[in-house]
């Protein structure tokens, strides 16, 4: 049976209230390399703000960071070298990473979780164990408020604190899965978040540029009958397919509409994902199938309500 990552196994004995030098020393013990960052911020502290690069095991130089700056963050490299990887959900403006997240997880690509933990901007960590002998390097999509830090990254971990409205506000685990995670596919999620159009060209069309054509279908489908609901899914998915509609953009819409006529989730985004693939033959902006569970991301309040994968 697979086990947890030594990040995982650390963490589980912690809680906020331990002293950072303590726990810094804790996840060194563990295996997983540390380096000092700016207390109350996200900075290393040491070779100009690369300080992840010299990120170490060594006790005797943790202490040395550690009783210079006591306060210090605790800055986690990510990636091979500590065996995590983390999908960093933002929330700031407009712009809100759990609606993606939740998307991400009803179509299966965000399982295998071993740690969620809020953070003090209201944001989430998802850590999941490292792929053994893949580098996946760090990327960030903006415009779905989702980070990936991988190789080349780093994360700030619990029990580190920022200031928040004027006072400090920590990391703080929000659930530990009952077993050990699996590895994430990063360049899957990526597709996902952001597919690229089939041809390079004829940009894909969102919903907002489709609009009354869009929803003139989505109508139509929602109106089919037992007998004629799939043939009809799939006609309207090629319709939207053919006019470069962006894949995720005609999951949302005709998902819906087919639960109206009475199709399952999963029957309604299989078909939506044969019909791209039929026109599209099977490119990257192809829909990605979900897992048969509903999502359990749906707003940052939802996050307080994770239940623990397992139990």
């Amino acid at each position: 049976m697979p086990s947890r990552t030594a990040f995982t196994t650390a963490l589980l004995r912690m809680n906020e209230t331990w002293p950072l030098a303590e726990a810094a020393k804790a996840f060194a013990a563990a295996g997983v390399p540390v380096f000092p960052c700016a207390p109350l911020g996200k900075r290393p502290l040491i070779r100009d703000g690369q300080g992840f690069r010299d990120a170490t095991t060594d006790l005797t130089q943790i202490a040395a960071w550690w009783s210079r700056v006591p306060e210090a963050n605790i800055g986690i490299p990510t990636g091979a070298a500590s065996g995590v990887v983390v999908v960093d959900v933002d929330v700031h403006g407009p712009v809100n990473g759990y609606r993606r997240f939740a998307r991400a997880d009803r179509a299966g690509l965000v399982d295998g979780w071993e740690v969620l933990a809020r953070s003090p901007s209201g944001g989430m960590h998802a850590y999941y164990p490292a792929t053994a002998g893949v580098e996946q390097r760090s990327w960030q999509d903006g415009r779905a408020g989702i980070d990936f830090r991988g190789d080349g990254g780093y994360i700030i971990a619990p029990p580190s604190r920022r200031i928040i409205d004027g006072r400090p506000v920590p990391y703080t685990v929000q659930t530990f899965a009952a077993s050990a995670g699996s590895p994430l596919d990063a360049s899957q999620l990526r597709d996902f978040l952001d597919p690229q159009p089939a041809q390079i060209d004829r940009p894909a069309r969102t919903v907002v540029e489709s609009g009354a054509d869009v929803s003139r279908l989505a109508a139509w489908v929602s109106r089919r009958q037992e007998g004629e609901r799939n043939h009809g899914l799939f006609w309207a998915a090629c319709k939207l397919a053919e006019n470069e509609v962006a894949p995720s953009d005609a999951l949302d819409v005709l998902t819906a509409a087919a639960g109206h006529a009475g199709l399952s989730e999963r029957e309604a985004v299989t078909t939506i994902r044969s019909a791209y693939r039929a026109v599209h033959g099977g490119s990257r902006g192809s829909p990605t199938s979900p897992s048969p569970s509903s999502s359990r991301f749906a707003a940052p309040e939802a996050a307080s309500r994770v239940r623990v994968r397992g139990l």
